[in-house]
């Protein structure tokens, strides 16, 4: 199928109108979404690059976002909520992929908590959202940057467990397809699509160490409570509850327990 991206084949794809900006090479979506708020540029609006040279993810990551293979992304959301709530964003955003991507590829993804979409094992797609205060000026908005591998194969040598879709697809349809999703998605609360998250998680019943506030841990992933956070039983047998931090799966739990 002959596979085009550019902001005539975007505009086609979506079904609801908004300020939409393409760039056939940029270095990160997020980061002019960003330098566009600070220039006063408020309001909701749609970035998408057909590669990005400086892609960024979660922890000072970077993204890898070759041109032709993938889908590189921000929306930018007027927001009046607070800044710990991005969180439960991520989690709308997190939905929005994966129902876009059964509906134009008939996938069935998982959820990694809280930003990472796995396919086969392989993390597929990255999400980075991130809250941003202009200057002068009283609206708060929130940048989610999306990045989903669709045909990427050849990955540095230090991503690991990274793959693609493995599947032929428009671009420009998943697209708007993620982003219709979203906005249905984003300002509704987390109860309202928590039972098709739960069903998704990656996670639920593996043993896990994760990094948070400085400390490293190994848990048990319990599930997912009514606020988006994940539930972990820690190896004296509490139970915590996690709004943020860097999750690996324990491929060997009984080494090192």
């Amino acid at each position: 199928m002959t596979d085009i991206l550019n902001e005539a084949t975007l505009r086609a794809a979506m079904k609801t109108e908004l300020p939409l900006l393409y760039y056939p090479s940029i270095g990160s979506t997020n980061t002019e979404a960003r330098r566009l708020l600070h220039e006063g540029k408020t309001g909701l609006r749609l970035l998408v690059a057909g590669e990005q040279t400086a892609g960024r993810g979660r922890q000072g990551k970077r993204f890898y976002s070759p041109a032709g293979t993938g889908v590189y992304f921000s929306l930018v959301l007027p927001w009046k909520g607070e800044t710990a709530d991005a969180v439960t964003v991520t989690t709308a955003a997190s939905v929005a992929v994966c129902r876009a991507l059964e509906e134009t590829a008939g996938l069935q993804p998982q959820i990694k908590w809280v930003n990472d979409i796995y396919l086969n094992g392989r993390k597929v797609c990255g999400i980075l959202t991130e809250a941003v205060a202009p200057p002068e000026t009283k609206a708060t908005h929130l940048i989610i940057g999306i990045g989903i591998n669709i045909t990427t194969a050849d990955f540095p040598q230090d991503i690991e467990n990274a793959g693609g879709l493995g599947v032929a697809l428009s671009r420009a349809a998943l697209v708007a397809a993620v982003c219709e999703q979203l906005l249905q998605t984003a300002t509704k609360p987390f109860e309202s699509y928590a039972d098709y998250y739960r069903a998704r998680s990656l996670l639920t019943g593996k043993e896990i160490r994760f990094f948070h506030n400085g400390i490293t841990a190994n848990a048990t992933a319990i599930g997912i409570d009514d606020s988006g956070g994940l539930i972990v039983r820690l190896t004296d047998g509490t139970l915590q509850v996690l709004r943020s931090g860097e999750i690996t799966v324990r491929e060997n739990p009984q080494v090192n327990k």
